[in-house]
């Protein structure tokens, strides 16, 4: 019989990582917050439509990616792939439109069939905000700030670019969208297998193929600033000066787009090179029209998603919270009674542990392992005076302490 493994592309987050992504959470949750953002959580099945409809019939997500099966009432449902179709799903679902503007912030994990590399994994975690129902160009400005100010407060911003670009408004899109198809449709014996497929229905997409024999196409290719009407450029030149204003650098990209009718004005990310290949760790833009793509009123959005794994790459090991005190029997006579002061010692607030075996010595040496920053000596001796003894497990300095006064001398070490 084979040894029972996780599924390919997924894995058992031990303590360190656990932690570690739980560092990522709560710091982009705590900036979050500081900007008026609402945590909210979304299932993380959806019924197939709610993607299909946002990600397009014919992008990979949809046609390679996703997790779709038929439950047993014969629904079709799909394990969310990202999680922006599902907010939008909930402001239509329940009604939110009527309190537009909306601020919110989500975590959680995110599902998609591909082929598993660092960083990556099929059952993988994002963290990510969106701003609904304002329409201006500053909405774009602190959207981008929030996640420039999520990656400060990790400490990683040394560490990536942001990356922007300016999709236009529709009218503008259409027309370079037109200029596009007839420029790599005259390129066609050019362009990848993929490529051609995209020019049918994402031309768009093209530009940012990885594709070595695309690139040199997309090179010589039409540039968006050549067809944007006034409007498309003030809102970009909004945008901009709002990040100068801030001090937030950037690198403008004419090759960062996104496929999609509902995109429009900015696209932005922040990749670093830093893992590896160069790679997104935190990505979005404005998508006015896909509130309304799913049956909605038409409602302004944009909003970015963070990848928790890479970003918990960036940031590397992170430090157990707190310091652990070790409760340490001498004989087993005593272990009832220093099981009750772990108790106690836990409900003052203090983070306490005990060995559940094993004489003196050994219960000291995983305390050490533990990294336990002092250790509790209960004994027969220290009980028959209501006292322990306090033993620091840097310097190997005790002291005889009254069970009276031991939170006050345990402080020093919280």
């Amino acid at each position: 019989m084979s040894k029972l493994q996780p599924v390919r592309g997924t894995h058992d987050m031990l303590p360190d990582e656990s932690r570690a992504h739980r560092h990522v959470l709560e710091a982009a949750r705590a900036v979050a917050e500081l900007y008026g953002y609402q945590e909210m959580s979304t299932p993380i099945f959806e019924f197939t439509e709610v993607f299909k409809r946002t990600l397009g019939d014919s992008s990979d997500v949809v046609t390679k990616e996703m997790y779709t099966f038929e439950d047993r009432g014969g629904e079709w449902i799909t394990l969310r792939p990202e999680n922006t179709a599902g907010v939008a799903r909930a402001v239509i679902s329940g009604g939110l439109s009527q309190n537009l503007p909306l601020k919110f912030f989500y975590g959680g994990p995110m599902f998609r069939y591909e082929r598993p590399q660092k960083g990556r994994l099929r059952q993988f975690h994002q963290v990510g905000a969106e701003l609904l129902g304002i329409s201006e160009a500053m909405g774009d400005v602190e959207i981008i700030a929030l996640g420039a100010n999520v990656l400060k407060a990790l400490g990683v911003a040394s560490l990536v670019k942001l990356e922007l670009n300016t999709l236009g408004d529709s009218e503008s899109r259409d027309k370079y969208r037109d200029t596009l198809v007839k420029y790599f449709t005259a390129h066609l014996d050019d362009l990848s297998e993929d490529s051609c497929i995209r020019l049918e229905k994402n031309p768009l997409r093209i530009l940012d193929s990885k594709d070595e024999g695309d690139r040199g196409v997309v090179a010589e290719a039409p540039r968006m600033s050549d067809y944007m009407n006034p409007l498309s450029r003030e809102f970009f030149a909004t945008v901009c000066a709002g990040l100068d204003s801030l001090g937030i650098s950037y690198e403008l990209n004419p090759h960062l787009v996104r496929g999609l009718d509902y995109y429009c004005h900015s696209a932005f990310e922040f990749t670093t090179s830093a893992l590896g290949a160069q790679g997104a760790v935190l990505a979005g833009g404005r998508y006015d029209g896909l509130v309304e793509t799913m049956g909605g009123p038409a409602t302004a959005g944009v909003g970015w998603a963070a990848g928790v794994e890479r970003l918990a790459m960036l940031v590397g090991g992170v430090a157990a919270d707190g310091n652990t005190i070790a409760v340490v029997p001498i004989g087993s006579e005593m272990e009832a009674a220093a099981f009750v002061l772990t108790q106690k010692l836990r409900d003052a607030g203090f983070r306490t542990d005990m060995a559940f075996r094993g004489n003196t010595s050994k219960r000291l040496k995983r305390a050490h392992r533990l990294g336990a920053v002092c250790a509790v000596l209960l004994g027969e001796e220290e009980a028959g005076r209501n006292s322990v003894t306090l033993r620091d497990l840097g310097s190997g300095e005790q002291q005889d302490v009254t069970q009276e006064n031991l939170h006050a001398h345990l402080k020093r070490y919280s």
